[in-house]
């Protein structure tokens, strides 16, 4: 298979010196003999020249991969606007049998000048599970952030807030909720063939390192990924719930745009520790998610600083990052997680409840941020329910 790396390099120098296409690339993807690009290219939006373009990126992947004894079958060349809107789109299923016209990708435009409001994305064919309000994805854009300890807080707290929760781990590389929520000795029931969800900690939760053996590795391709993930969401009894967050794998790869074209979200979250590093990488979780249509419901900055045993804090990973990173892209902060002894051995345990009590959290600090950051997604929630219209009353009946 043609690496992506293959990919950028076959893209470098097209056009000359005038255009380095390599250096407009946005995207790149590789599934066996299928190959697709995005392509920004800021001034250029005649059609002839894009078709030029096209055709000579179409060519020269075709050639590297043909040199590297890998032939392709299809390249998708793909133009968008500054919005990251479609402008412009060229392919074939084919490769170039020869004769007049061989290699002239087919152009296939789009209406000109589309709003922005009006450009196709992945969410406006998704669909809502029946009985969930809101659908919440939890991502990162490196692993190692804390992702999933996040994400099981705020499915503990948003349950102790009097919400239905349920939490789906779709980290489907490497599950961590079979740990994170203690669940070692219990066994998956499949009844009528639908998942039916650990009732655990105040909430319902699914994972897929309950359905394979805890110490082999998830050696899956795309679509299998795909297809193991779809599973876990369409096909557990989730019955009735205020809130469904999906835990998803680090990075910007397939299981979240499958999340983004199948399930209808209310938002995302994104996990960051504060590490410039981190941040780099969690910029371009939150574009990934901009581009899928998916609102950005807030930053978490996690591991923001150390609290020892004395109570004093410690800013071992440089306090403040994530919350300017949250800043500059102009998206919601929902707050800073500290970390200490207790919550790594709650978390161990999987016991992660008592990370909301003073005596079993190590002090005040914990408890009151998690507490913090779960009130503050509640408003985000409730302001993103009301852009979208979709704002329903809800009674507490006691």
């Amino acid at each position: 298979m043609l690496s992506k790396s293959a990919v950028i390099e076959a893209l470098n120098g097209v056009a000359g010196e005038q255009m380095n296409l390599a250096e407009h690339l946005e995207w790149v993807a590789v599934l066996e003999d299928h190959v697709s690009v995005r392509l920004h290219l800021p001034g250029v939006s005649d059609q002839v020249a894009l078709t030029q373009l096209a055709g000579e990126a179409d060519r020269a992947i075709r050639d590297a991969a043909r040199d590297a004894g890998n032939p392709v079958r299809a390249v998708r060349v793909t133009f968008v606007n500054e919005a990251g809107d479609e402008v412009f789109a060229a392919g074939q299923d084919k490769p170039p049998a020869g004769g007049p016209g061989a290699g002239q990708p087919r152009a296939t435009p789009p209406p000109r000048s589309p709003a922005p409001s009006q450009a196709p994305n992945p969410q406006q064919g998704a669909t809502a599970l029946e009985g969930i309000t809101h659908a919440i994805a939890v991502g990162a854009g490196k692993g190692g952030v804390g992702k999933s300890t996040v994400a099981v807080n705020l499915a503990v707290g948003l349950a102790q807030n009097n919400n239905a929760v349920g939490l789906c781990d779709g980290d489907i590389y490497g599950p961590s909720l079979p740990t994170l929520l203690g669940l070692d000795a219990m066994e998956q029931q499949v009844i009528d063939g639908v998942l039916q969800p650990f009732n655990v900690h105040g909430i319902k939760a699914v994972t897929i390192g309950k359905l394979v053996d805890a110490d082999k590795p998830l050696i899956w391709r795309g679509p299998m990924a795909h297809g193991a993930f779809n599973q876990l969401v369409s096909k557990t009894r989730w019955g009735e719930l205020d809130h469904l967050i999906v835990d998803l794998p680090p990075g910007t790869g397939d299981v979240p745009l499958t999340l983004a074209q199948s399930l209808q979200l209310a938002g995302a979250v994104i996990v960051c520790t504060p590490q410039k590093v981190a941040q780099d990488d969690a910029v371009r979780a939150a574009r990934m998610f901009q581009q899928l249509g998916v609102d950005i419901l807030g930053v978490v900055e996690n591991m923001s600083y150390f609290v020892g045993d004395d109570g004093k804090e410690y800013d071992i990973f440089g306090r403040g990052g994530a919350e300017l990173m949250a800043q500059r892209m102009n998206l919601p902060y929902l707050g800073a997680i500290p970390i200490n002894m207790a919550l790594r051995a709650n978390s161990d345990a999987g016991d992660p409840a008592r990370n909301f009590a003073p005596e079993t959290a190590g002090g005040e600090a914990l408890p009151k941020a998690l507490r913090a950051v779960v009130r503050n997604l509640e408003s985000q929630l409730a302001l993103a329910t009301l852009r979208k219209g979709s704002s329903r009353p809800k009674l507490n009946i006691s």
